[in-house]
């Protein structure tokens, strides 16, 4: 593994194993703001908890296992969407720049939400990062061409005896008659 990712990785995952534990340990102090993004979400998805605070929780939880799994680096690549996942959301209720009046807190959200936008930007290509191993859907297709390719040649070894072994079997059965 390169240096770059091992200590990418940590550093990447740092901000939101930090954010996770304080979320699991206080969701109160987060819920007020996270109350209009979570109950639309919550009508609609039946598997989220009704309360807020649950839901923070439950977000901080999965923010401090996947950042914890991204950091160390198993299962990175899953590890990074699902904090992808949990990180839109908290954006989207957190850093509401469009909402604030004051020019100065206006100021200081924008910064966030683009800050969010950037952290979400490298866990996409932390997402997609193979480490320096071919992906699944490049073994999958190599290992259907080098199948198509193993089909080819039976099918071309089997044309090229069937015309020898049918002249034997003439032979055969004009000396046997």
């Amino acid at each position: 593994m390169s240096l770059l990712r091992v200590l990418g990785r940590p550093l990447l995952a740092s901000m939101f194993v930090a954010g996770g534990l304080e979320s699991v340990r206080r969701p109160e102090q987060v819920a007020p703001i996270a109350d209009p993004v979570v109950q639309p979400v919550t009508e609609r998805i039946w598997a989220l908890p009704d309360r807020t605070e649950q839901v923070v929780r439950l977000t901080g939880a999965v923010q401090v296992a996947a950042g914890l799994m991204l950091a160390t680096g198993r299962t990175p690549r899953v590890a990074a969407l699902a904090v992808a996942g949990t990180l839109v959301p908290t954006t989207l209720a957190a850093h509401r720049f469009w909402e604030v009046d004051d020019p100065s807190e206006r100021g200081q959200q924008r910064i966030h939400f683009f800050k969010n936008l950037s952290m979400l930007g490298g866990l996409l290509i932390a997402a997609d990062d193979t480490g320096a191993a071919p992906s699944l859907l490049w073994r999958g297709r190599h290992a259907t061409r080098g199948l198509h390719r193993d089909a080819r040649l039976v099918r071309r070894s089997v044309r090229a005896t069937t015309g020898p072994a049918a002249a034997v079997a003439r032979i055969r059965a004009g000396l046997s008659a």
